[in-house]
């Protein structure tokens, strides 16, 4: 079963799509890979949601990706002694170590790490942005805040500090437990939340020791100062559009979007764009035009991936939504101005034998008009280094390793096939001229370009380029 598209989508699970019938549905109508979110998932779930993905993975014969997300610290304020409060414009409001009930003057704050880091000047938002303080006044133990956007303040209601770079992990203790149990149920992806500065990268590394992928969640002002060093250290980077636009005026979303996915794209680096992305199917059958739009948006920007969040997990159309998307993608894709768009972007290769080969090849390729680029890989680096040079032609990557084929299921335009090792070279042109031609993307008489490393089976060692023709029985002749 292959996709007529290149950009990937992600589907969340939830209550509308746990069922293992409703799983294989939203993988035929295009999903690629199933995002769980930890926030609303304990470890029993977790198992049971992996099995049934494992399921439908064997039913349908093609490797599909799996995504723990997990949580990350919830900053939220104290309660309120009396009920929700009304805050005034203008009106003098503090935020204390006191765990008294708040009231119109005053509320606990339950973080002594953002204490102490504010100081005067600083914004803080409540209410995801709807109540907007500045800080007049700042100690160790409280913050005197001016009322710049007031309105109705009720318990536990969250606070983003978008100007303060807080002295706390990325990482909660039950971030730290989920992660154990995702990489314990073999997740191919895990996605981190709150990501600040590099260091917390660092630290979810030392525990997944290349087990699942690290992606990169950039979601806070403070990751954007520190982008580059961030999209180093990860796997693969998500634009979480919604805390950004929280953090962030709203206005400075769009182009930020445009900045990580180029970012990404330079470095080889998977980038999904998230949030709201047709967030009117939770309640309707089909998008309005501003979400089509925006969907098409990121396709012709190059994203390699596009995310449905509540409208797969908890609406009421979710298979629709993902067919919809997929419509979108193909549609954008088949678009004149799509390869012109994608190709003014592209970026020099990197001063590498892998990142060569790859850029040859796509080069190779587009010359002479071959039917496909065929990748071997044990590691997928080479598999994303071929995706970076985003090729006109499809690019399918053979690996003998299951749980590379499931990662590189976000990469764009990476047909992923689990298939041994070449013994020679060639066994390597007949093995991939046979797969070529079954999996659709090459007919008798067309020609392909095969990339791998010698000698055979040594991750890294990318180094050798091949045309081969697919002869009348699918196997390979030079």
């Amino acid at each position: 079963m292959r996709r007529n598209r290149r950009v990937k989508i992600l589907a969340t699970l939830g209550p509308s799509s746990s069922e293992q019938d409703i799983i294989e549905k939203l993988y035929r109508s295009g999903a690629d890979v199933f995002r769980i979110n930890m926030s609303h998932t304990d470890h029993d779930r977790l198992k049971m949601l992996v099995e049934r993905i494992r399921s439908v993975e064997g039913k349908v014969g093609r490797p599909i990706g799996i995504l723990a997300d997990l949580q990350g610290p919830k900053l939220r304020v104290g309660t309120f002694a009396n009920g929700p409060v009304m805050l005034e414009n203008g009106a003098s409001f503090a935020l204390d170590a006191d765990t008294s009930g708040g009231d119109v003057n005053r509320v606990h704050l339950p973080h002594p790490e953002i204490l102490e880091a504010l100081e005067p000047g600083h914004r803080l938002l409540l209410d995801d942005g709807k109540v907007q303080l500045k800080v007049v006044e700042a100690t160790r133990t409280r913050a005197v805040t001016e009322v710049i956007v007031g309105g109705k303040l009720s318990d536990r209601k969250g606070i983003s500090v978008p100007d303060t770079e807080i002295a706390t992990s990325a990482m909660t203790d039950k971030d730290h437990k989920d992660l154990i149990a995702a990489l314990d149920q073999n997740v191919d992806w895990v996605a981190l939340s709150f990501v600040q500065r590099p260091d917390d990268l660092a630290e979810v590394r030392k525990i997944t020791r290349g087990r699942a992928g690290v992606l990169a969640k950039i979601e806070k002002p403070q990751a954007i100062g520190r982008l580059d060093e961030i999209i180093e250290l990860s796997d693969a980077v998500m634009v979480a559009r919604g805390d950004l636009g929280v953090e962030m005026p709203l206005e400075q979303v769009p182009g930020l979007q445009k900045r990580i996915t180029r970012a990404c794209r330079r470095a080889g680096k998977p980038v999904v764009i998230a949030t709201q992305m047709l967030e009117s199917m939770i309640s309707s059958p089909v998008p309005t035009r501003a979400e089509v739009s925006d969907v098409a948006t990121a396709v012709f920007e190059g994203a390699d991936a596009v995310m449905l969040s509540a409208e797969s997990a908890a609406g009421d159309y979710p298979i629709e939504a993902v067919t919809t998307m997929d419509k979108i993608a193909h549609q954008v894709e088949q678009d004149s101005n799509y390869r012109n768009i994608i190709y003014a972007q592209r970026t020099e290769p990197e001063a590498t034998g892998a990142d060569a080969i790859s850029a040859a090849a796509r080069q190779i390729a587009e010359t002479l008009n071959l039917a496909a680029v065929v990748c071997y890989t044990t590691s997928g680096a080479t598999g994303l280094r071929a995706s970076r040079e985003r090729p006109a032609c499809p690019v399918i990557v053979l690996s003998p390793v299951m749980a590379t084929a499931r990662r590189l299921s976000l990469g764009w335009g990476l047909h992923c096939v689990v298939s041994e090792d070449a013994a020679n070279e060639e066994d390597m042109i007949d093995r991939a001229c046979r797969i070529s031609f079954s999996e659709e993307f090459a007919k008798p008489g067309q020609r392909i370009i095969v990339t791998a490393g010698v000698p055979f089976g040594t991750p890294g060692s990318t180094n050798m380029l091949r045309i081969a023709f697919v002869g009348n029985d699918g196997q390979g002749g030079i």
